[in-house]
């Protein structure tokens, strides 16, 4: 992943009732910040993902060993996951982005946040991204919280996608409308970002995040956490990545 592209910017947007909301972009940073955020990220790389910010993998999660929290709140102010993607994918091939989600028992969705981001390479204009909110539309707010849900494929249906970074795009762009104009766009990765805690009274956003599916493969994010997960016959208990004994799983928890 680019960890310059980690830093956020605000944009105020006009939604169709009127109502104003201000709405976290991911902009440009670099420098000294660059290696404060690769220092705090956490690879998984046998996993096909890594976590940055205030994410932490938890348990349990949707009836399932683990999950990821992402956390916003006041430093670094964004939590996420970044998702590798096979080198030379286009838009027009990332066909599904889903993932069960529960919100804390004082959070929600809002300010734009939680959301999918797909990295795209314009023509002439370097790396865009397109925004796929989580959450009703078209305000993207009122989540339930304290129960898990799930977002459905939200590459199909009614929901828009946010395009309006790339030419000629849109805050609400359907879906078939973007694929004809960017399926050509080169996809350089996605990610899945809580950013909004400005948008809450106590300046925190925390989502649990499991079963992520990205163009069909499934994140279940059941990786140990810790060495003591490892314990007890515990290491024979994880499958991504699975282990030969004890000594292995907690080899890999203290590498990673």
């Amino acid at each position: 992943m680019n960890y310059g592209k980690i830093f956020r910017s605000v944009t105020t947007y006009e939604f169709p009732s009127g109502t104003e909301e201000k709405m976290n972009k991911f902009g440009l940073i670099a420098g000294g910040a660059l290696a404060s955020l690769m220092a705090v990220s956490t690879a998984f790389a046998a996993s096909g993902y890594s976590l940055f910010g205030d994410a932490e993998i938890v348990s349990p999660g949707n009836s399932s060993p683990h999950a990821v929290q992402l956390r916003s709140d006041s430093s670094p102010g964004y939590g996420g996951i970044d998702f590798s993607i096979p080198s030379g994918t286009k838009f027009s091939d990332l066909s599904t982005l889903a993932t069960d989600y529960k919100f804390e028992s004082d959070d929600s969705c809002g300010g734009g946040s939680p959301r999918f981001q797909v990295n795209v390479q314009v023509p002439s204009d370097g790396e865009k991204n397109i925004f796929v909110y989580i959450g009703p539309p078209p305000s993207y707010t009122l989540c339930p919280s304290n129960v898990w849900l799930n977002t459905g494929d939200l590459l199909e249906g009614v929901n828009p996608i946010d395009t309006s970074q790339l030419p000629g795009g849109t805050f609400y762009d359907p879906y078939a409308t973007a694929l004809t104009k960017y399926g050509n766009y080169v996809v350089t990765g996605v990610q899945l970002v809580t950013d909004a805690s400005w948008a809450f009274p106590d300046n925190e956003q925390t989502v649990f995040i499991d079963n992520t599916n990205i163009d069909g493969t499934v994140y279940t994010y059941d990786q140990p956490k810790d060495k003591d997960e490892c314990k007890n016959g515990g290491w024979q208990t994880f499958n991504n990545p699975s282990f030969k004994n004890q000594g292995q799983c907690v080899s890999y928890t203290n590498h990673n």
